[in-house]
């Protein structure tokens, strides 16, 4: 099969490889994109996006269980879970024809198969043989989950979250291997339907990377859930017994066995980076992850990489915004620095969780001096007319300069209120500048003006 020469090639169809060709077409690049499975990535497909339409069903679930709180009376209610999985099919298979069409529309060119790279520019198709050249190849081949010694994932009966979201039936009682944020969503998801739900987490706290705070009202709203949780537990070992699984697992140096219909493994992702011919090349690693500079280069001339095959910080938001950044670079340009510590952390457990910058405990660790404000949800008019009002805003300031240092936030809709947070980090706003700028009222928006005036000694609501 004769070469096919581009601008630019682009191994993986993701939230980082997508985006990424969509900016290098726009800057008169000629791209190929190289993808084994569908466009969009696990994030449209298996991750984030069926999640949030699974984690929508479960709030309308919850909601309706507790009408009587809206002076509405419901009898009696079923709840199917297997229509809950196709509506999420739905919402995933959408957006991943709209990045078809975005292909279309920029004169990409779409090749299906695993690729590998042969030289620093050359890639080669497995599953045809054809051969692709270009100046620039782009590396955005994502991750996968992995498992731990004793608890061998089989895809049946101990699952990723790939599994799960491919499951139909209602899987009860299921334990929860790791608290972040997939777990953590998940249990949600299972709980609110019914399911007998126990999350084990090696570390003290539930979302053990949060704010000491933040884990604290997480735990407390999973208790209310009827959540079972066990921190500071190790899992040993899994067998089988019969159509069951049974855990085991230990804390304090005493043993327990939880029995499970279906394990769910949720501790972390290991970059794909096997079979990509990145030896042969001389690409640097660290650990299994591309380690690459703040340009999204790896050590090789004309070769890149971006997306959670680096590990810089494994989010979609992310992937694409390295995306922007290595499009740009290989077009001459010079792109804004992505600082990781600007970027949003969320977690879609109810209430929700969102997060920038470092905790009180990592401020205390740097010897930093600093002030904290904080505002709750329950003194919010918004807040408490949707009947969502547990949780907090919490900044940490730096006590001289005035800069936010974090931002820590649980409660309703909370992640939709990163955006503003985000650009006062970026921009190096103080909470000054955030409590002169005029909230709506009433809005959710009204706890960060209120946590930021505390900063101040100002706060007015409490």
């Amino acid at each position: 099969m004769a070469d096919s020469q581009f601008d630019l090639i682009v191994i993986g169809g993701g939230p980082g490889g997508y985006v990424a060709a969509i900016r290098a077409a726009q800057l008169g690049q000629r791209v190929a994109v190289v993808e084994r499975d569908n466009l969009g990535g696990t994030c449209l497909n298996w991750g984030c996006i069926p999640t949030k339409a699974l984690l929508k069903n479960a709030s309308v679930v919850e909601t309706i269980r507790h009408a009587n709180d809206y002076g509405i009376q419901i009898e009696k209610f079923s709840a199917d879970f297997g229509k809950a999985i196709d509506r999420s099919r739905v919402v995933s298979n959408r957006l991943v024809k709209g990045v078809e069409f975005l292909m279309k529309k920029n004169k990409i060119e779409v090749i299906k198969g695993e690729a590998a790279l042969t030289a620093r520019d050359r890639v080669e198709v497995k599953a045809t043989g054809q051969t692709l050249s270009a100046q620039n190849i782009i590396i955005a081949t994502g991750a996968r989950a992995i498992s731990i010694p004793g608890l061998p994932i089989d895809g049946t009966d101990v699952i990723t979250s790939r599994e799960a979201l491919a499951l139909r039936e209602l899987p009860s009682p299921i334990v929860v291997v790791g608290a972040g944020p997939i777990g953590m969503e998940f249990a949600y998801i299972y709980r609110a339907y019914g399911a007998e739900v126990t999350v084990v987490e090696m570390l003290p706290h539930l979302l053990p990377r949060e704010d000491a705070e933040v884990s604290a009202e997480v735990e407390k709203a999973a208790k209310k859930l009827g959540i079972n949780f066990r921190v500071n537990t190790k899992v040993e070992s899994a067998d089988k017994a019969g159509d069951r699984v049974r855990l085991h697992v230990s804390s304090a140096g005493k043993t327990e066995t939880l029995d499970a219909q279906k394990v769910l493994v949720a501790i972390s992702v290991r970059p794909n980076t096997e079979n990509l011919g990145l030896e042969a090349l001389g690409v640097e690693m660290n650990r299994s992850a591309i380690s690459v500079n703040d340009k999204m280069q790896t050590n090789v001339p004309g070769v890149y990489a971006l997306g959670d095959v680096t590990m810089k910080l494994p989010l979609a938001h992310v992937a694409s915004h390295q995306g922007v950044i290595a499009a740009e670079v290989i077009a001459g340009k010079e792109p804004h620095p992505l600082n990781v510590n600007n970027v949003p952390r969320c977690t879609y457990f109810t209430p929700q969780v969102a997060s920038l910058g470092l905790t009180e405990a990592q401020v205390k660790e740097q010897g930093r001096d600093y002030r904290v404000g904080k505002f709750l949800f329950r003194a919010n008019g918004k807040a408490l007319g949707i009947n969502e009002y547990e949780g907090f805003v919490k900044l940490i300031v730096d006590k001289q300069y005035g800069e936010i240092l974090g931002a820590h936030l649980v409660g309703p809709e909370v992640t939709d209120l990163t955006g503003e947070l985000s650009l006062a980090k970026s921009a190096e706003l103080t909470p000054l500048e955030i409590a002169h700028a005029v909230h709506a009222h009433p809005t959710l928006t009204e706890v960060i003006a209120e946590a930021a005036l505390d900063a101040l000694g100002q706060v007015i609501h409490s």
